[in-house]
């Protein structure tokens, strides 16, 4: 069962907000709450990254959320301790976003067996072997667990085909070249790039890297896809030398995303 998917066609072709932050950072008490306001102003999913040294999708920004939350002592054990204690109070499903390092130390088996006990319902693994991938849906489907595969915009028009073919249902579209991260503009061509995998599928398409403003969410939001995800725009709002209430500043901004994709979904 797809619950991400499914999740996704409840909303009856609306743009989701994904906001995404790093488990345990700043501290595991300020991102319990920090994913009770998200829930609460505007988030449809939430996606929570597994702290990892090695993260070679993720920006500075994240990376540092990934460097202090490991400093804490904040790896899988207590990332699954949050998700237990959490997902009672959210109506957001959580997407869980690791490497698959981490995974594989831990044993692929019960990585998903305890996410999925833990009540995560979508799983990201940005460097998964496309060998792998009928492997880990398998197990995930023993788990009401959704893989998210990744397309980005230097995927070869081969590589495109087989990741629609193997996804069970939602598709991750990498907005830009590089690593995740603040950018002041999008690039036009991964619009382009939307439209063609719209034209070949019927799952849904989730975009994300480098979105981090309601101005880019207006426009973002008119393309041929299914959801935004917001990450190191969201970490910065959590970091107590930019803002003294760290949990307001995130609420006010998630509001103002969601606030952006409702006015322009109704244009």
């Amino acid at each position: 069962m797809n619950v991400i998917t499914n999740f996704l066609r409840t909303k009856n072709s609306s743009c989701v907000l994904v906001p995404f932050i790093t488990a345990g950072y700043p501290n595991i008490n300020v991102c319990i709450q920090a994913l009770k306001t998200l829930d609460k102003k505007g988030a449809d999913l939430i996606e929570l990254g597994i702290p990892y040294s090695d993260a070679l999708a993720d920006g500075p920004v994240i990376q540092r959320a990934s460097q202090i939350a490991l400093e804490q002592g904040i790896y899988i054990e207590q990332v699954l301790e949050i998700l237990k204690r959490v997902v009672p109070d959210l109506n957001s499903p959580i997407i869980i976003f690791t490497y698959y390092n981490p995974i594989l130390v831990r044993g692929v088996y019960k990585f998903i067996r305890e996410i999925s006990e833990a009540g995560a319902k979508g799983l990201i693994i940005p460097d998964l072997p496309l060998e792998e991938v009928d492997y880990i849906i398998k197990l995930c489907d023993l788990y009401n667990i959704e893989l998210i595969l990744f397309i980005a915009p230097t995927s070869s028009e081969s590589r495109i085909q087989l990741i629609l073919s193997k996804s069970p249902g939602c598709i991750y579209l990498v907005s830009s070249f590089g690593v995740t991260g603040l950018r002041d503009n999008i690039n036009l061509k991964v619009k382009y790039l939307a439209d063609d995998i719209k034209s070949k599928t019927s799952k849904f398409v989730i975009l994300g890297f480098g979105i981090n403003n309601p101005k880019q969410v207006s426009e973002i939001v008119h393309w041929n896809i299914d959801g935004i995800v917001v990450g190191s725009a969201m970490i910065n709002r959590m970091d107590s030398k930019l803002s003294e209430n760290v949990l307001y500043s995130l609420g006010k901004f998630c509001q103002e995303l969601k606030f952006s994709i409702n006015i322009e979904s109704r244009k």
